[in-house]
């Protein structure tokens, strides 16, 4: 434990001041000295230390309102209070204002000693609890994001390292990617995790509705407006506005999106009251932005203002590797959810999931593994609990070989030998992580490699 640090001793009392100095000095101390509560106060706005021993009875600030105002600047500092007048009213108005302890003059130097040994461990054992905080919160928020593919790593990386900023994040991708999950991730993972995230759906509004849900209104600016309502962005204020599918915006709104993020500036409906708010902005699209810029649909000073820093979040198709962790994470929650006893996929079954095209990416995903869970009658979800449309997919010849990589017509058989084939391949010739991502036991998997000729030694 840390016992020894820098103190700044407060006392009008100069004799008195050189005598804590040099005491404090020989215990192995650092000494910073005040003769006043004001000079105190000044020296925490300006300096650190790790304990204030503060007398109480100074000529012109003394120590009970320089101590209010010190824990008004800085509350995890420890100050103990020093009073010659051992009286209980003294006593507690420190407390009550977050005093750590109180020594009564004269001072017994064996209780002075023992006290701030104690305010430092205590001190020492905050500052591990919060630096141990910020650890979790590194990974916080991310464990629901499922991938360990090199390109889901890439994202995630670069999302833990824009999130405790406050810089503006657009996330971009296609339909049904995450892009949400990013940006909760990015909020909470954020200097502004104890205010709301709010979110807006600016596809699913027309533009009245969408200047009054983001801005406000007055009462009576429209019908139905029957009262004074505050927009998404005051709602915000001090935390951080996610605009969902931003690229939907109409051009005329885009003005107003432009000055509220250039101006943190905002006007109500109806209203020449001009409100300032403190928000983080979060965007995301389907979209190309670029290719809208170019087509004149949206604005070009708009998108480099919310293109601060841009995440990409890949298509499942890209990333195949994700897709037997992802699988079993919506399998246990739906599994939990229906109260089924299912331990997993068939091979068969994996090697479909695995290979085909998921135009609606990881949504289409939880959404099959949800429906194969309530059909399937037998502790592994078996090829015949997919959909039709995806096994025909794979197998009815389809010249979409982008998704598929090539599988239209084969069997199913030959679909399996196939996914073992490239599984091994990305694991370097590693069974058992390729067992791992195929979701069967080792000896499973060299039974296959048996049945397929397949030699992997």
């Amino acid at each position: 434990m840390k016992k020894k640090g820098m103190i700044l001793v407060v006392d009008d009392d100069a004799a008195h001041l050189q005598m804590l100095k040099t005491v404090l000095g020989s215990l192995g101390h650092k000494v910073a000295t005040a003769t006043d509560g004001s000079e105190a106060i000044d020296y925490v706005q300006e300096q650190s230390c790790d304990l204030i021993l503060m007398d109480v009875r100074m000529t012109n600030v003394d120590g009970i309102e320089a101590l209010a105002q010190i824990k008004e600047r800085n509350p995890s500092i420890p100050v103990i209070i020093m009073t010659a007048y051992s009286s209980v009213d003294t006593a507690v108005e420190a407390m009550k204002l977050g005093a750590y302890d109180y020594l009564t003059k004269p001072l017994n130097f064996e209780e002075m000693q023992l006290i701030i040994s104690r305010a430092m461990e205590h001190l020492q054992l905050a500052q591990e609890n919060h630096s141990l905080k910020q650890q979790m919160g590194l990974t916080q928020g991310f464990t629901e994001i499922i991938g360990s593919s090199a390109a889901m790593g890439k994202v995630i990386e670069m999302a833990r390292i824009v999130a405790p900023t406050e810089a503006t994040v657009l996330i971009t991708g296609e339909s049904g990617t995450g892009k949400e999950l990013f940006a909760k991730a990015i909020h909470t993972n954020s200097e502004r995790k104890k205010q709301s995230l709010v979110t807006v759906n600016c596809a699913a509004l027309t533009e009245t509705l969408l200047e009054s849900e983001l801005f406000g209104h007055e009462k009576g600016t429209f019908t139905g407006a029957d009262r004074q309502r505050n927009g998404r962005f005051v709602q915000a204020n001090k935390g951080t506005i996610f605009l969902d599918e931003v690229g939907e915006i109409p051009l005329a709104m885009q003005a107003k999106i432009l000055r509220a993020i250039q101006e943190r500036e905002i006007q109500r409906l109806g209203s020449d009251e001009v409100q300032h708010v403190d928000v983080r902005i979060i965007a995301a699209t389907n979209r190309d932005l670029q290719e809208e810029v170019h087509k004149g649909t949206f604005r070009e000073d708009l998108y480099y203002r919310l293109n601060v820093m841009n995440l990409h979040i890949p298509p499942l198709r890209e990333r195949i590797t994700d897709i037997p962790l992802l699988a079993q994470h919506f399998l246990k929650k739906y599994v939990e959810k229906n109260r089924k006893d299912i331990k997993g996929f068939s091979p068969e079954a994996m090697a479909i999931l695995t290979h085909a095209p998921w135009p609606g990416n990881v949504r289409e995903l939880e959404n099959v593994i949800e429906r194969a869970v309530i059909l399937a009658m037998n502790p592994y979800v078996e090829e015949n609990d997919l959909p039709h449309t995806l096994t025909s997919t794979i197998t009815s010849g389809a010249d979409d070989t982008e998704g598929v990589g090539g599988l239209g017509g084969k069997s199913l058989e030959e679909i399996e030998s196939l996914a073992i084939q490239q599984t091994l391949e990305k694991t370097g010739g590693n069974k058992t992580e390729a067992a791992k991502l195929l979701n069967i036991t080792r000896t499973t998997l060299n039974n296959k490699l048996k049945k397929y000729n397949i030699f992997n030694e």
